[in-house]
Protein backbone atom coordinates (compact mmCIF):
# COMPACT_ATOMS: atom_id res chain seq x y z
CA UNK A 1 0.00 0.00 0.00
CA UNK A 2 0.94 3.51 -0.37
CA UNK A 3 0.20 6.50 2.41
CA UNK A 4 -0.16 10.27 1.48
CA UNK A 5 2.21 10.46 4.71
CA UNK A 6 4.79 8.67 2.98
CA UNK A 7 5.05 10.58 -0.57
CA UNK A 8 7.02 9.19 -3.39
CA UNK A 9 10.20 10.11 -3.59
CA UNK A 10 12.10 9.18 -7.42
CA UNK A 11 15.33 9.94 -7.47
CA UNK A 12 15.30 10.45 -11.43
CA UNK A 13 12.50 12.78 -10.91
CA UNK A 14 14.13 15.28 -8.28
CA UNK A 15 17.67 14.77 -9.09
CA UNK A 16 18.15 18.03 -10.36
CA UNK A 17 16.46 20.28 -7.41
CA UNK A 18 17.92 17.76 -4.78
CA UNK A 19 21.43 18.89 -6.10
CA UNK A 20 20.87 22.16 -6.21
CA UNK A 21 18.92 22.27 -2.74
CA UNK A 22 21.97 20.63 -1.90
CA UNK A 23 24.16 23.52 -2.64
CA UNK A 24 21.52 25.69 -0.77
CA UNK A 25 21.79 24.20 2.06
CA UNK A 26 25.38 24.29 2.04
CA UNK A 27 25.69 27.89 2.25
CA UNK A 28 23.29 28.91 4.71
CA UNK A 29 24.92 25.78 6.59
CA UNK A 30 28.58 27.44 6.32
CA UNK A 31 26.78 30.36 8.17
CA UNK A 32 26.23 28.64 10.92
CA UNK A 33 30.00 27.10 10.27
CA UNK A 34 31.04 30.64 10.88
CA UNK A 35 29.23 31.54 14.29
CA UNK A 36 27.95 28.26 15.82
CA UNK A 37 30.29 27.80 18.80
CA UNK A 38 32.35 24.73 17.66
CA UNK A 39 30.14 21.68 19.72
CA UNK A 40 31.41 18.22 19.13
CA UNK A 41 30.75 15.78 16.08
CA UNK A 42 29.47 19.28 14.56
CA UNK A 43 25.88 19.09 16.63
CA UNK A 44 25.88 23.02 16.42
CA UNK A 45 26.02 23.33 12.76
CA UNK A 46 23.78 20.52 11.83
CA UNK A 47 19.67 21.49 11.31
CA UNK A 48 17.04 20.80 13.11
CA UNK A 49 13.22 20.28 11.56
CA UNK A 50 10.82 22.56 11.88
CA UNK A 51 6.76 22.71 11.11
CA UNK A 52 7.50 23.82 8.25
CA UNK A 53 11.31 22.86 7.27
CA UNK A 54 15.07 22.90 8.58
CA UNK A 55 16.19 25.58 10.57
CA UNK A 56 19.53 26.43 11.86
CA UNK A 57 19.97 26.78 15.66
CA UNK A 58 20.19 30.67 17.01
CA UNK A 59 23.32 32.17 15.80
CA UNK A 60 25.05 34.76 17.69
CA UNK A 61 25.69 38.13 15.87
CA UNK A 62 26.63 41.43 17.36
CA UNK A 63 25.39 41.16 20.76
CA UNK A 64 22.15 39.38 19.40
CA UNK A 65 21.19 36.54 17.23
CA UNK A 66 19.27 35.19 14.49
CA UNK A 67 18.22 31.93 12.43
CA UNK A 68 17.80 30.77 8.93
CA UNK A 69 15.23 29.01 8.13
CA UNK A 70 14.39 26.88 4.92
CA UNK A 71 10.31 27.09 4.68
CA UNK A 72 9.40 24.15 2.51
CA UNK A 73 5.33 24.53 2.84
CA UNK A 74 6.08 28.62 1.82
CA UNK A 75 9.20 28.05 0.13
CA UNK A 76 11.05 30.68 0.91
CA UNK A 77 14.09 31.12 3.11
CA UNK A 78 13.39 33.31 6.31
CA UNK A 79 15.76 34.78 8.24
CA UNK A 80 14.66 35.90 11.84
CA UNK A 81 16.47 38.40 14.06
CA UNK A 82 15.91 38.79 17.79
CA UNK A 83 14.98 42.42 17.17
CA UNK A 84 11.99 41.79 15.68
CA UNK A 85 13.20 41.73 11.97
CA UNK A 86 12.72 38.96 9.37
CA UNK A 87 14.17 39.15 5.71
CA UNK A 88 12.90 36.51 2.86
CA UNK A 89 14.16 35.36 -0.20
CA UNK A 90 12.24 33.02 -2.33
CA UNK A 91 13.10 29.22 -3.27
CA UNK A 92 12.29 28.51 -6.96
CA UNK A 93 14.29 27.98 -10.16
CA UNK A 94 17.61 30.16 -9.75
CA UNK A 95 21.16 29.41 -9.63
CA UNK A 96 23.48 28.42 -6.83
CA UNK A 97 26.05 31.78 -7.84
CA UNK A 98 22.41 33.97 -7.61
CA UNK A 99 21.01 32.40 -4.37
CA UNK A 100 24.96 32.98 -2.78
CA UNK A 101 25.18 36.32 -4.08
CA UNK A 102 21.58 37.13 -2.96
CA UNK A 103 21.71 35.94 0.73
CA UNK A 104 25.15 36.94 1.43
CA UNK A 105 23.52 40.88 0.15
CA UNK A 106 20.83 40.26 2.18
CA UNK A 107 22.88 39.27 5.48
CA UNK A 108 25.03 42.41 5.17
CA UNK A 109 21.92 44.78 4.59
CA UNK A 110 20.92 43.46 8.09
CA UNK A 111 23.95 44.07 9.60
CA UNK A 112 24.75 39.99 9.79
CA UNK A 113 27.19 40.23 7.00
CA UNK A 114 29.29 37.21 7.71
CA UNK A 115 32.55 35.40 5.76
CA UNK A 116 32.61 32.11 4.71
CA UNK A 117 34.04 29.92 2.38
CA UNK A 118 32.43 29.41 -0.91
CA UNK A 119 33.92 25.62 -1.73
CA UNK A 120 31.14 22.84 -1.07
CA UNK A 121 32.20 20.20 0.78
CA UNK A 122 31.90 16.14 1.05
CA UNK A 123 30.73 16.18 -2.93
CA UNK A 124 32.95 14.46 -5.70
CA UNK A 125 33.46 17.97 -7.87
CA UNK A 126 32.69 20.91 -5.91
CA UNK A 127 32.06 24.21 -7.73
CA UNK A 128 32.64 27.25 -5.92
CA UNK A 129 28.81 28.76 -4.76
CA UNK A 130 29.82 32.23 -6.85
CA UNK A 131 30.63 30.49 -9.89
CA UNK A 132 28.11 28.02 -9.97
CA UNK A 133 25.63 28.35 -12.47
CA UNK A 134 25.17 24.42 -13.13
CA UNK A 135 22.83 23.92 -10.70
CA UNK A 136 19.68 25.91 -11.00
CA UNK A 137 16.07 23.81 -10.60
CA UNK A 138 13.51 23.71 -7.44
CA UNK A 139 10.53 21.57 -8.22
CA UNK A 140 8.62 22.77 -4.89
CA UNK A 141 6.69 19.50 -4.66
CA UNK A 142 9.83 17.51 -4.56
CA UNK A 143 11.35 19.60 -2.11
CA UNK A 144 8.03 19.55 -0.23
CA UNK A 145 8.06 15.85 -0.24
CA UNK A 146 11.71 15.21 0.96
CA UNK A 147 10.82 17.45 4.08
CA UNK A 148 7.85 15.84 4.81
CA UNK A 149 9.64 12.71 5.10
CA UNK A 150 12.62 13.98 6.80
CA UNK A 151 10.37 15.22 9.60
CA UNK A 152 8.22 12.26 10.09
CA UNK A 153 11.87 9.73 9.78
CA UNK A 154 12.63 12.07 12.64
CA UNK A 155 10.37 11.63 15.13
CA UNK A 156 10.38 7.75 14.40
CA UNK A 157 14.06 8.19 14.95
CA UNK A 158 13.50 9.66 18.46
CA UNK A 159 11.12 7.42 19.35
CA UNK A 160 12.94 4.84 18.70
CA UNK A 161 15.91 5.65 21.13
CA UNK A 162 13.37 6.59 23.96
CA UNK A 163 14.68 3.52 26.20
CA UNK A 164 18.32 4.60 25.71
CA UNK A 165 19.90 6.69 28.13
CA UNK A 166 23.69 7.21 27.28
CA UNK A 167 24.94 10.00 24.97
CA UNK A 168 22.69 10.36 21.82
CA UNK A 169 22.74 12.97 19.50
CA UNK A 170 19.18 14.41 18.59
CA UNK A 171 17.78 13.74 15.02
CA UNK A 172 18.97 16.41 12.62
CA UNK A 173 19.93 17.11 9.62
CA UNK A 174 23.61 17.33 8.05
CA UNK A 175 24.28 19.35 5.56
CA UNK A 176 27.09 18.69 4.21
CA UNK A 177 26.16 15.34 3.43
CA UNK A 178 22.88 16.03 2.96
CA UNK A 179 21.13 13.52 5.04
CA UNK A 180 18.92 13.60 8.45
CA UNK A 181 20.99 11.21 11.21
CA UNK A 182 20.77 10.46 14.86
CA UNK A 183 23.63 8.37 16.38
CA UNK A 184 23.52 6.72 19.72
CA UNK A 185 27.32 6.19 21.61
CA UNK A 186 28.07 3.12 23.99
CA UNK A 187 30.82 5.96 25.98
CA UNK A 188 34.48 3.85 24.68
CA UNK A 189 37.03 5.90 22.58
CA UNK A 190 37.27 4.62 19.69
CA UNK A 191 40.26 3.55 17.54
CA UNK A 192 41.35 7.29 15.47
CA UNK A 193 40.09 7.61 12.23
CA UNK A 194 41.62 9.25 9.48
CA UNK A 195 40.23 11.70 7.27
CA UNK A 196 39.55 15.76 7.81
CA UNK A 197 39.11 16.99 11.44
CA UNK A 198 35.16 16.72 11.51
CA UNK A 199 35.76 13.08 10.64
CA UNK A 200 38.02 12.46 13.40
CA UNK A 201 35.51 14.21 15.94
CA UNK A 202 32.42 12.20 14.41
CA UNK A 203 34.06 9.29 15.18
CA UNK A 204 36.08 9.77 18.43
CA UNK A 205 33.87 7.26 20.15
CA UNK A 206 32.12 4.01 19.34
CA UNK A 207 28.70 4.75 17.61
CA UNK A 208 25.51 3.51 15.86
CA UNK A 209 24.01 5.63 13.50
CA UNK A 210 20.94 5.56 11.77
CA UNK A 211 19.48 7.52 9.11
CA UNK A 212 18.09 9.17 6.00
CA UNK A 213 19.56 10.04 2.71
CA UNK A 214 18.10 10.57 -0.80
CA UNK A 215 20.95 8.81 -2.33
CA UNK A 216 24.33 9.67 -5.11
CA UNK A 217 26.99 7.53 -6.01
CA UNK A 218 26.76 3.89 -5.42
CA UNK A 219 23.31 4.34 -4.47
CA UNK A 220 20.67 6.23 -6.84
CA UNK A 221 17.55 6.01 -4.54
CA UNK A 222 16.41 7.53 -1.18
CA UNK A 223 17.14 4.90 1.69
CA UNK A 224 17.53 5.11 5.34
CA UNK A 225 20.85 3.38 6.88
CA UNK A 226 22.26 1.95 9.57
CA UNK A 227 26.23 1.71 10.86
CA UNK A 228 28.53 1.23 13.37
CA UNK A 229 32.08 2.71 14.19
CA UNK A 230 34.52 1.14 14.57
CA UNK A 231 32.03 -2.05 12.36
CA UNK A 232 32.21 -4.81 14.86
CA UNK A 233 32.48 -8.70 13.34
CA UNK A 234 30.10 -10.07 12.38
CA UNK A 235 28.06 -6.96 11.44
CA UNK A 236 27.94 -7.84 7.99
CA UNK A 237 26.43 -10.50 8.49
CA UNK A 238 23.89 -10.00 10.80
CA UNK A 239 20.38 -10.67 10.75
CA UNK A 240 18.21 -7.34 10.37
CA UNK A 241 14.58 -6.52 9.90
CA UNK A 242 12.55 -5.71 7.50
CA UNK A 243 13.12 -8.61 4.75
CA UNK A 244 13.91 -5.84 2.38
CA UNK A 245 16.93 -4.50 4.58
CA UNK A 246 20.48 -5.45 3.27
CA UNK A 247 23.82 -4.76 4.05
CA UNK A 248 25.67 -2.83 1.36
CA UNK A 249 29.24 -3.50 1.09
CA UNK A 250 30.68 -0.70 -0.85
CA UNK A 251 28.77 1.54 1.70
CA UNK A 252 29.54 -0.30 4.36
CA UNK A 253 25.89 0.18 5.99
CA UNK A 254 22.79 -1.65 6.31
CA UNK A 255 20.35 -0.31 3.62
CA UNK A 256 16.96 -0.30 3.68
CA UNK A 257 15.14 1.38 0.47
CA UNK A 258 13.02 4.39 1.29
CA UNK A 259 10.43 2.98 -1.41
CA UNK A 260 9.92 -0.17 0.11
CA UNK A 261 9.18 1.18 3.27
CA UNK A 262 6.47 3.49 1.88
CA UNK A 263 4.91 0.50 0.03
CA UNK A 264 5.08 -1.81 3.22
CA UNK A 265 1.52 -2.22 4.90
CA UNK A 266 3.08 -0.39 8.17
CA UNK A 267 6.08 1.90 6.81
CA UNK A 268 6.03 2.76 10.93
CA UNK A 269 6.39 -0.58 11.65
CA UNK A 270 9.68 -1.13 8.54
CA UNK A 271 11.19 1.98 10.54
CA UNK A 272 10.95 0.79 13.68
CA UNK A 273 11.55 -2.80 12.71
CA UNK A 274 14.84 -1.63 10.88
CA UNK A 275 16.37 0.87 13.37
CA UNK A 276 16.08 -1.83 16.52
CA UNK A 277 17.36 -4.50 14.79
CA UNK A 278 20.48 -2.74 13.51
CA UNK A 279 21.01 -1.05 17.00
CA UNK A 280 20.69 -4.36 19.25
CA UNK A 281 22.54 -6.50 16.39
CA UNK A 282 25.95 -4.03 16.26
CA UNK A 283 25.44 -3.03 20.56
CA UNK A 284 25.37 -6.85 20.87
CA UNK A 285 28.21 -8.12 18.43
CA UNK A 286 30.52 -4.82 19.62
CA UNK A 287 29.32 -5.83 23.21
CA UNK A 288 28.34 -2.48 24.49
CA UNK A 289 26.97 -2.39 28.06
CA UNK A 290 23.41 -2.18 27.58
CA UNK A 291 22.09 -2.73 31.04
CA UNK A 292 24.02 0.89 31.94
CA UNK A 293 23.13 2.65 28.67
CA UNK A 294 19.18 1.23 27.99
CA UNK A 295 16.59 0.98 30.48
CA UNK A 296 15.14 -1.95 31.60
CA UNK A 297 18.04 -4.21 30.37
CA UNK A 298 18.88 -6.67 32.42
CA UNK A 299 22.15 -6.76 32.90
CA UNK A 300 22.35 -10.26 32.33
CA UNK A 301 20.95 -10.07 28.93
Amino acid sequence: MTDDRWPALPYGAWKDTYATLHMWTQIVGKVALALAPPLNHCWGIAFHVTPCGLATRPLSHTGGFFTLEFDFIAHRLVIRVSDGRERAMKLEPRTVANFYAELMAVLSDMALGVKISSMPVEIPTPIRFEDDTLHASYDPEYANRFWRIVARLGQLFTAERCQFVGKCSPAHFFWGSFDLALTRFSGRPAPQPSGPAFVRDAYSHEVISHGFWPGSGPLLEPALYAYAVPEPPGFKEAKVKPDAAYFHRELGEFILPYESVRSSSSPEAAVRAFVQSTYEQGAALAKWNRAALERGIDARD
